[in-house]
């Protein structure tokens, strides 16, 4: 996420463009909360805010960082939602972008925030964060399209399934045709034994696959950590 003074810095800016606005002190109040990271109390004062002026950029685009701090991305994503046909002539457009890519990767939309960090991207080529955060996102939505994630470890379950069944199948036809071929060489690995192989090499991909899944993880985590509203 953007940094937190960043956030403070545009709320301040906000304050000073909506100086006439009647939901000015709240606002304020609710930034002095805010720097403290009491993010329930800032939600709050954003909330009276908004009572008084709910058209308000900055109580919506603050309330919406209060809401991302507490893990409620899809309230947050509701309120940011609501700046969407004015965010960009705002003069904050490349951070709304960039924020609301974030809160689309929290609940795995991939598809809207890798839209949301190009439109960062194109406010500011030259932000190396959204550059990141927009590969990362194309990394996800083309794994997501592939049956990547959950449907891939159901697939994989499926598929040792059904190679369990044919194995029993096999085992069962290896001792019907026991006198039939106890004259015969003997092949170095058996049809149990290569499909023991085969599910050890599966089981081993997945875990290969956990672990890439992990290290992407920490690194968006370290990211967002560097980066607050």
């Amino acid at each position: 996420m953007r940094k937190l003074l960043l956030i403070l810095a545009f709320a301040g800016v906000s304050a000073c463009v909506f100086a006439q606005n009647p939901d000015r002190k709240e606002v304020r109040e609710g930034n002095r909360k805010f720097r403290k990271e009491n993010f329930k109390e800032a939600e709050i004062s954003y909330r009276k805010a908004l009572v008084k002026d709910s058209s308000s950029f900055a109580g919506n685009y603050n309330l919406a960082s209060s809401l991302y701090r507490q893990n409620d991305f899809e309230s947050a994503g509701k309120y940011l939602d609501k700046l969407k046909e004015s965010a960009s002539s705002n003069v904050r457009a490349q951070d709304y972008y960039f924020n609301r890519g974030n809160v689309d990767l929290q609940k795995k939309d991939y598809a809207a925030a890798v839209e949301d960090f190009k439109q960062s991207l194109l406010k500011n080529p030259s932000d190396l964060e959204a550059k990141e955060s927009y590969i990362y996102a194309k990394m996800m939505l083309q794994n997501q399209q592939n049956g990547g994630g959950q449907d891939q470890d159901q697939n994989q379950d499926q598929e040792q399934n059904q190679n369990q069944d044919q194995n029993q199948d096999q085992d069962q036809d290896q001792d019907q045709n026991q006198n039939k071929d106890q004259n015969k060489d003997q092949p170095q690995i058996s049809p149990q034994q290569a499909q023991q192989l085969l599910q050890a090499i599966q089981a081993k991909e997945k875990d290969t696959q956990d672990k890439v899944k992990k290290e992407k993880a920490a690194a968006l985590s370290s990211r967002q950590k560097d980066k607050n509203w």
